[in-house]
């Protein structure tokens, strides 16, 4: 079992600090970029669901920075769903994203499947994790949804269009693989700083890459059924 780095501030015991900084990192940049998405006024609902994925993922990385990781000795096990089942909804909400804007390129009858597939699929997933209370789904859950479903669509619509929105889009995505390679292989730079922290970092960076990505959406342009 992992020795768990602990510090204690005012008397009170915080564990896994670098990892919980890392994880707040990351919820408060999501926290920004979804007031950022709000402000801009922008209509459509691809917009929206942007503007749901980072603040779902900021509540989700700011409960497993507090719960998951510094506080957990005070809690059971099953405080980790909470931050799992809110990660998994920010998944499908920027899969849904991704769906949304291949508006530009696909018709009405292909998003409206796509949308099908993707409720079906957070359904299952989120029950194999409710039921098991395995993070593998968790991890299999976003891994399909970014690394099949996001990138599939936005690098078709990168072949078509050639849009920087969609190419922002996609160095996120490999930003957030880089993440998942560093906390698969437990890659540390040493025991503070360790795979979770380094993985912290990648998936704040691809959180900007998205946010870049988001705001150079042009959905003027949408193919008719």
């Amino acid at each position: 079992m992992e020795e768990v780095n602990t510090i204690y501030l005012s008397g009170i015991r915080i564990d896994e600090p670098i990892v919980t900084l890392t994880d707040l990192l990351v919820s408060v940049l999501c926290f920004v970029f979804a007031c950022k998405i709000h402000q801009s006024r922008k209509k459509e609902k691809v917009f929206l669901y942007f503007k749901i994925y980072f603040l779902v993922m900021g509540i989700a990385t700011a409960l497993g920075g507090i719960i998951g990781h510094a506080f957990m000795y005070q809690f059971s096990f099953y405080w980790k769903l909470p931050g799992w089942i809110t990660s998994m909804i920010s998944i499908m909400f920027v899969e849904r994203a991704a769906i949304e804007h291949t508006r530009i390129k696909l018709t009405e009858g292909i998003v409206k499947a796509f949308k099908v597939v993707n409720l079906l699929e957070f359904f299952t997933f989120l029950s194999l994790t409710i039921f098991s209370l395995n993070f593998f789904f968790v991890e299999f859950h976003s891994g399909y949804g970014l690394m099949f479903v996001v990138l599939s669509l936005e690098g078709y619509l990168y072949l078509k269009t050639k849009n920087e929105a969609s190419k922002f889009l996609l160095i996120g995505v490999a930003f957030a693989a880089i993440a998942a390679l560093f906390f698969m292989n437990k890659i540390s730079l040493d025991q503070w700083f360790n795979y979770l922290s380094l993985s912290h970092v990648f998936m704040a960076i691809a959180a900007c890459f998205f946010y870049l990505g988001a705001i150079k959406i042009d959905m003027s342009v949408v193919q008719k059924s």
